[in-house]
């Protein structure tokens, strides 16, 4: 096993929600905001990315905002500050609105390739689920901290549902204790 396989969690993707407080005529904005993406066809929302940092703002008439694609918290509030100016430069009035972190998708590896089997028979199947015909991954949920691992026979682990970056080290904690309790890790 990989010395420390908390040093190897790496953050994906922050997912984060806002709102404006007010509603918005989707149509004209998209037509004012240079490089909007707007077919309510095909989507409900006007999506607009940011390259630096790279994000999506998905952008509804209720005046909610989901940012997605950023890989901290913090570029999510800068994206958002980017798309808040933006909105701003439209005439559109908006004050300091609060910005909640809702699900950080991080990967890590364990560093050896993992038994899905026997991971599943020794951790129970009241936290587990593996079909390996449907999906190749093994899915653990944990209580605690309450996010949801996926285990992959590589090694390597993505754990999602987290609001924080320390979930993601919590859980590979927790997953590294049990495995090693079970003896299924070197």
């Amino acid at each position: 096993m990989t010395a420390d396989p908390k040093e190897t969690i790496t953050v994906e993707n922050v997912v984060a929600s806002t709102g404006i407080g007010q509603e918005l005529d989707l149509q004209s904005v998209a037509m004012d905001l240079e490089g909007a993406d707007y077919d309510p066809e095909q989507f409900p929302g006007l999506v607009y990315r940011t390259t630096d940092p790279k994000s999506a703002a998905l952008i509804f008439r209720s005046g909610k905002i989901v940012c997605t694609g950023a890989n901290s918290t913090e570029a999510v509030h800068e994206s958002l500050d980017i798309v808040f100016g933006e909105l701003r430069a439209l005439q559109i009035p908006i004050e300091d609105p609060e910005i909640t972190v809702q699900n950080i998708v991080t990967s890590a590896d364990l560093g050896e390739s993992l038994n899905l089997n026997a991971i599943a028979i020794g951790l129970g199947l009241e936290h587990i689920e593996y079909e390996p015909e449907q999906f190749p991954g093994l899915v653990y949920r944990l209580d605690e901290p309450e996010v949801v691992a996926l285990l992959f026979g590589s090694g390597k682990v993505v754990v999602t549902g987290g609001t924080s970056p320390d979930d993601a080290a919590a859980a590979v904690d927790v997953i590294v204790e049990e495995l090693n309790g079970l003896g299924l890790l070197d």
